[in-house]
């Protein structure tokens, strides 16, 4: 009985070590992986207190993003940051995603002199976030503009009509759930969907008033919804220049002080671990490797939940949206 006693606690013994020695290994990886890449890729990650120009790239649908808010935060209490310049190639997005980034580009305008280059679109909500910078460039053909709001549901009336399903709906009260696509839409409803982005328009139309100085003539035709090349949006005081990246540097030189040799780098919208994404897939295989499986499928699950539910949009849209031939 003694020798199967001494043989559990030496066994229980091992297993301790082995935890502490797979813990051990984890951590060590990790800080070598996370080493190595500020080591090999010092062009994609700013480095604090280093003298720079940071660069910051908006693309694609504007939605809710907490951790871009946050990495913005941290950009204009960078000292190393000497200036700002942001990139912008969007359609615009949700209303409520773009006012986000608006408001915190122009928490990050207020700290640092910020200017927007417009590459290939700013249009709706990716033009109210390019209004927040000091100085707006874009190419001459670049798309500007389409500045209104959007609010759009499929109506499916006919063709449940069409299979023979009936939907039968029970309201507490007559606008609520409405319009909801399986009835025709009420007068009353299409009078308060109306009243939501009318309400939301104003409100971005007295943005485009206050940030581009427009009234009277000028103010309303830069806001009729049309998008316009870059060419146009000069002539129309949409935007304040023509040119790129170095035509955002030499302004900065000339009207903000900035040194014009200082190198420009990428800031990553993102928290700090997902700046590096590789560093998270890394340490995702060596969780896996040192046999703790389970708690590597749940640090790679963080991302791919997170990239889930991005892909939600709201009902009320500030987004380019150009009809599609037949």
């Amino acid at each position: 009985m003694s020798l199967d006693s001494d043989l559990i606690v030496d066994r229980r013994r091992m297993r301790r070590k082995l935890t502490f020695w797979r813990v051990f290994a984890v951590v060590v990886a990790i800080v070598a992986i996370g080493a190595v890449a500020v080591t090999l890729a010092p062009r994609d990650i700013f480095v604090p207190g280093r003298a720079e120009i940071a660069r910051v790239t908006i693309s694609g649908l504007i939605l809710g993003n907490r951790d871009r808010v946050e990495s913005l935060e941290r950009l204009s209490k960078a000292r190393g940051a000497r200036a700002v310049i942001v990139h912008v190639d969007s359609p615009g997005g949700t209303v409520a995603g773009s006012e986000e980034l608006f408001h915190a580009l122009r928490r990050l305008a207020e700290n640092k002199p910020t200017v927007v280059v417009i590459d290939g679109m700013a249009a709706s909500g990716g033009y109210l976030a390019a209004m927040s910078a000091d100085r707006l460039i874009a190419q001459d053909n670049s798309l500007v503009g389409s500045i209104g709001v959007l609010f759009q549901y499929p109506n499916v009336t006919d063709l449940l009509k069409t299979v023979g399903v009936q939907v039968e709906t029970i309201r507490s009260t007559p606008l609520k759930a409405t319009p909801d696509g399986y009835e025709p839409t009420s007068p009353q409803a299409r009078a308060a969907i109306e009243s939501i982005v009318m309400d939301s328009y104003a409100w971005f139309r007295d943005v485009v008033q206050d940030r581009r100085k427009l009234s009277g003539e000028a103010l309303e035709k830069a806001v009729d919804g049309r998008v316009f090349t870059g060419r146009q949006a000069i002539e129309l005081k949409l935007i304040d220049q023509i040119g790129n990246e170095q035509t955002a540097i030499d302004w900065l030189a000339k009207e903000k002080g900035i040194d014009a040799k200082l190198p420009v780098r990428d800031w990553k919208l993102a928290s700090r671990l997902r700046d590096l994404s590789f560093l998270h897939l890394a340490a995702s295989a060596v969780l896996d490797a040192v046999g703790l499986t389970s708690l590597a499928r749940r640090f790679e699950d963080t991302g791919s939940v997170q990239a889930l539910e991005r892909l939600n949009l709201d009902g009320l849209l500030a987004l380019w949206h150009p009809p599609v031939a037949n």
